[in-house]
């Protein structure tokens, strides 16, 4: 049985994603994506680009059990690890002593505006501590910026976002950022992207 998610938020978006990692990503090294969701995000990123160790996260099994078959079915077993069973609000994170030396980067794609706000504060810590100077952290997705929504879309997905769950919703930019630089990161680089999102580069000070 095909175990492989397919959503339709990363079809869309990967193109552009990849085009921003493009310009930042190391020569070499491991990158941890966080919430790695369906995985198709993270084979994109290791067909594209072939000297990167990409390793995947989530915490749901059945998002495990997609990505592994993503990886399985586009011929990366060879080179790609098997995601981890990672939760942003569960510290320590499961990573070994090893892989935390060849860590160059962490991508965190479309995760904190459906989380509860202590999972971004997390995020930020272990970050801070596992990065070290000049490597970064990216987050990709909807923001408010100086305490407004960036469109009527935004407004109403943030909206439907808080019915679902009162501790999820389209943060604030300037309070992430905020939290960044609590924990050892610059002022963020920031990418405009498709369909009124951001990309957000956070480099360790």
């Amino acid at each position: 049985m095909d175990q492989r998610l397919f959503f339709p938020a990363t079809e869309r978006n990967r193109g552009a994603i990849g085009e921003v990692l493009s310009k930042i990503l190391p020569s070499n090294g491991f990158v941890l994506e966080i919430a790695s969701g369906s995985g198709e995000h993270g084979v994109t990123f290791q067909e594209r680009f072939p000297n990167i160790h990409w390793q995947t996260s989530d915490p749901d099994p059945s998002y495990r059990k997609s990505i592994s078959a993503w990886i399985k079915h586009q011929g990366l077993m060879a080179k790609m690890p098997q995601p981890l069973d990672l939760d942003a609000q569960k510290r320590p994170w499961p990573l070994t002593k090893e892989f935390r030396s060849s860590l160059k980067a962490i991508v965190c794609i479309n995760m904190i505006h459906i989380s509860p706000w202590g999972c971004s504060q997390a995020l930020f810590e272990e970050s801070g501590k596992l990065l070290e100077k000049d490597q970064w952290l990216m987050l990709y997705g909807p923001f408010k910026r100086n305490g407004e929504h960036t469109s009527e879309s935004n407004a109403r997905f943030d909206q439907s976002l808080k019915v679902q769950n009162p501790t999820w919703g389209v943060r604030d930019l300037d309070g992430v950022s905020e939290v960044g630089i609590k924990n050892g990161f610059e002022n963020p680089d920031i990418f405009e992207m498709p369909a009124n999102n951001l990309s957000v580069i956070f480099q360790r000070r």
